[in-house]
């Protein structure tokens, strides 16, 4: 139970729509607006001024977005609590904002009611996603993009065609030494190019190096041309 006002700093870069939000906050009693931001730089600007209990900001505004602004917020204050509000509430949506340290995301088309409770739950250090999104549903769904996002960086890896030709090599168990004889070059020469492999892949072993190079061809031959 909250024993005061809930100070609210409100970003939104459609102005109609903002106004509409803080009338509708101003005639809750427990609430009170105490500034208004209609970009991503100023919401920033304005939480550091007023230090408000939560921020409820739109997902996307011109400049740095709402998720964007929340994340250079919490890198100074960890304790800021952002409650963010989109036309979309998608899985995908979702992880962004957990991602991002938010606390919430409710669609705009909500009733009164269902805000209110989010920014009750949000200033109460609850997070809240609507009535679908339980505790367990949220911990699945970050796993699941993060797992995904962890296979995805196999393909992103920028692999030139002589990297990839050795590396190719290596999931086959060709030795430094078979690897030089073949392409004519020192064992020295490849030595530095399995160094560079780990390196980019941000792996420290032959075994790990071998298990992302499989993915790293079997997420490349997937990939949509």
């Amino acid at each position: 139970m909250k024993n005061r006002v809930i100070k609210i700093l409100v970003a939104d870069d459609h102005t109609l729509f903002r106004q509409g939000v803080i009338r509708l906050l101003e005639d809750n009693k427990d609430f009170t607006v105490i500034a208004e931001a209609e970009n991503g730089i100023e919401l920033i600007e304005k939480y550091f001024y007023y230090h408000p209990d939560i921020m409820l900001a739109d997902i996307a505004m011109p400049g740095l977005t709402g998720i964007q602004s929340v994340q250079e917020i919490l890198k100074q204050d960890a304790k800021a609590k952002a409650l963010f509000l989109s036309m979309y509430d998608a899985g995908e949506y979702v992880y962004k904002v957990i991602k991002s340290g938010g606390m919430g995301l409710v669609n705009k088309n909500i009733l009164e009611d269902e805000l209110f409770l989010a920014i009750d739950k949000v200033y109460n250090g609850e997070k809240y996603f609507g009535s679908k999104w339980t505790a367990e549903a949220l911990d699945q769904l970050f796993y699941d993009y993060e797992k995904q996002s962890e296979e995805d960086s196999y393909f992103n890896i920028d692999l030139n065609f002589r990297e990839e030709q050795i590396l190719q090599m290596i999931i086959d168990g060709a030795t430094s030494k078979d690897i030089a004889d073949k392409m004519l070059l020192s064992k020295k020469t490849i030595d530095y190019y399995r160094s560079n492999l780990l390196r980019k892949f941000n792996i420290k072993t032959q075994i790990e190096l071998a298990k992302c190079g499989i993915k790293h061809f079997e997420q490349k031959k997937e990939k949509p041309v």
